[in-house]
Parts: structure tokens; C-alpha cells; sequence
């Protein structure tokens, strides 16, 4: 009886052991052959360029020297102009106007001048007039802009202007001198803001 017990298990073992084997083959040569889903997306490729800006300042008037001669009752053409270069960002848009003997931008003045239409006089931070200075926002362009400084380009000179008053005149040369300047839109708030990255 025990021996029939034994080998009845040890038939069942060898059965048992026979399968197992079976099993683990099938399952080597299936795990072989199974696809795995796989999934890929296309790249995204960032390229990164540096953002800038390029201004001109110019004028056709006058020619190389930029003299002129005041006379009583003759308007002065001068057309100081303002380029923003295409391809530049966002910018705050800055012309600076120095002014040197009798011209200025009162108009009760025998030789003044008006600051073209656009252009806003800068304030400091706690609103006073920064003497000279005019500002304007400009949008990114992508092909040059032009702003004009002055009012209908040109200088009025007043027909009451007398001889005695320009002998007076002579003693100081008057002059008008130009310079512009842009510094970035993004991340600057204020004109005054801006107006501090040039003149720190």
C-alpha cells in the first residue's frame, strides 16, 4: 500500500514537474515573440534668438554743416527724424532737444520751435517736466519707421524779430541739438522707468 501511495506521488510530482516546464517553455518562447506598445512623440525643438533694437537719428536740411541763418518773417526748414529700425522689439522711443541761445519751444519767442504730434513730454517720477525731453511707445516693427521731432519741420522765426534783437542774439549762437534714444518696452512700465536705464 505505501508503495503504491509513493508512486502514485511520485508520478504526480514528475506530472507536476513535466508541466511546470512545459509552461515555462511556452512561456519563453510567447515572451519572445510578444509586441509591446510603444508610443513616440516628433521632437519639439526651442531655438532662442536675442530680441534688440536699432534707432537713426537724421536730417536732410541744411546739408552737411546744418547752418542756417535766421531771418525776420522766414520760417527755418529742419527735419530732425527719428528711425526705428524693422526687426526691432517693443520700445520706448526717447528724442532729447538742447536748446542753446534764443530758440525754444515757447511760442511767444521770436525763433521757437513745436514738438511734432506723438510725442509726449517726459516726466520724472514725481511729475515734474524733465526739461527737453519727449517720449514715445512704439510697437515691434518689421520694417523701418520714421518719426518726425518737429512740428511741420521747421523753426518759425517771428517778422517782429528786429536786427537790434539778433545783434543780441549773437552773443550766444542759439543751437539745437538732437539726440535719441530706445530702450525696451517689456518689463518697463513708465516712461520715467525707461528714461532711468538711459541716464542712471
Amino acid at each position: 500500500m505505501k508503495h503504491v501511495a509513493n508512486s502514485r506521488r511520485s508520478v504526480s510530482s514528475r506530472a507536476f514537474i513535466a508541466l511546470l516546464a512545459l509552461v515555462l517553455v511556452i512561456g519563453c518562447v510567447a515572451g519572445g515573440t510578444v509586441a509591446w506598445l510603444v508610443a513616440k512623440t516628433d521632437p519639439v525643438v526651442n531655438t532662442f534668438t536675442y530680441g534688440n533694437i536699432n534707432i537713426a537719428l537724421t536730417e536732410d536740411a541744411g546739408g552737411t554743416e546744418k547752418q542756417f541763418k535766421i531771418i525776420p518773417g522766414t520760417d527755418i526748414t529742419k527735419d530732425p527724424k527719428v528711425t526705428v529700425k524693422g526687426g526691432s522689439e517693443a520700445c520706448w522711443l526717447f528724442v532729447k532737444v538742447e536748446e542753446v541761445g534764443a530758440i525754444s519751444t515757447i511760442t511767444t519767442d521770436p525763433v521757437h520751435y513745436a514738438i511734432d504730434t506723438g510725442w509726449a513730454q517726459l516726466k520724472d517720477k514725481d511729475g515734474k517736466d524733465v526739461s527737453g525731453v519727449y517720449y514715445r511707445l512704439v510697437d515691434a516693427v518689421n520694417n523701418d519707421t520714421a518719426f518726425n521731432v518737429l512740428k511741420d519741420n521747421k523753426i518759425i522765426v517771428s517778422g517782429e524779430l528786429t536786427k537790434e534783437t539778433i545783434k543780441g542774439y549773437a552773443v550766444q549762437q542759439p543751437k539745437l541739438t538732437f539726440t535719441a534714444y530706445a530702450v525696451q518696452k517689456e518689463n518697463i512700465t513708465t516712461a520715467a522707468d525707461a528714461w532711468a536705464k538711459v541716464t542712471p
